[in-house]
């Protein structure tokens, strides 16, 4: 290979490389140092963490925004609200979105173009407005109440709105997509010869999708849970404008600390234990896949 070859296969290489470093391992180290700071009023409102003392150079970072993390329970209640909650909406997601999936991969070429243009669609509106159509769709005088009520089935308006219910909702709407669209790729992928085989061989519908249908779509699944559970987690716009005062997430406190309380290195501290988190099944999905990938 020569010299030049050699280069041009380098910087193809490295770009992404470049990409991921500039713009994600960047951002979260500079979010680590303030995490190790303390608080401060003042512009930044945190104390650096190298400043200069009696022996010169010192170094000032803390543990101390960590361990208040780890003994308030506030933060311990809005973790496990977010992984629930997340966790609740990509188990939802994946029972309704397989089905839909599955019967997108098998519809005809000319209507699998248009139901996969309904399934992207909504994503040409703002996600703040589809949220705040919720709203109106679920307060006691929205548009489901009076439908209810108008045919008879309840005689006073549903609590529907800030609530469990409601965040669910709204996690599920938002990111049914993005479970979807890898669970198709999945079954578009799949050879429908194997299905034919496992009936020939006697096996009834249900035993032919777990013993071939399902394992075979098992990375779609894995990548399209991914998709869902990790945006979720951190999910603020949701909880705060259609959940109530027992809604819990992480992405609201992230909010309060930020914005309310001025103190950036808890809030940097959050933000750290939450990636550290969510990077836990993001590697054990990766390391599936790559098995998944060999056998």
């Amino acid at each position: 290979m020569t010299g030049l070859g050699r280069i041009g296969r380098l910087m193809l290489i490295g770009a992404p490389f470049l990409w991921l470093a500039l713009f994600f391992l960047l951002p979260l180290l500079i979010v680590v140092k303030i995490s190790l700071a303390e608080s401060k009023i003042g512009i930044p409102p945190y104390t650096p963490l190298l400043a200069n003392g009696s022996k010169g150079l010192e170094w000032r970072g803390t543990l101390a925004n960590y361990v208040l993390i780890a003994t308030d329970s506030l933060y311990l209640r809005a973790y496990l609200g977010s992984i629930g909650n997340a966790a609740l909406a990509t188990a939802l997601c994946l029972v309704i979105g397989y089905p839909i999936a599955y019967a997108i991969a098998r519809s005809p070429s000319v209507r699998r173009q248009l139901l996969l243009f309904l399934v992207i669609m909504p994503f040409w509106t703002s996600f703040l407005i589809r949220v705040y159509a919720w709203i109106a769709i679920l307060e006691p005088q929205g548009l489901l109440n009076q439908l209810l009520i108008a045919l008879g089935l309840v005689t006073a308006p549903l609590p529907l709105l800030n609530n469990q219910f409601s965040v669910q909702l709204g996690l599920v709407y938002s990111y049914l997509p993005f479970m979807i669209l890898p669970l198709y790729g999945s079954l578009s992928r799949l050879d429908q010869s194997l299905v034919e085989a496992a009936a020939d061989l006697g096996a009834r519908p249900l035993q032919a999708f777990l013993g071939v249908i399902l394992p075979l779509t098992l990375p779609g699944i894995a990548a399209g849970s991914l998709l869902v559970l990790i945006p979720a987690a951190g999910e603020f716009v949701i909880p705060d404008l259609l959940g109530g005062p027992g809604t819990l997430m992480i992405g609201k406190v992230l909010w309060d600390e930020f914005f309310n309380n001025r103190d950036w290195p808890v809030a940097a501290a959050v933000a750290v234990v939450l990636v550290a988190a969510l990077a836990l099944p993001l590697l054990a999905a990766q390391r599936f896949l790559e098995r998944e990938h060999a056998a």
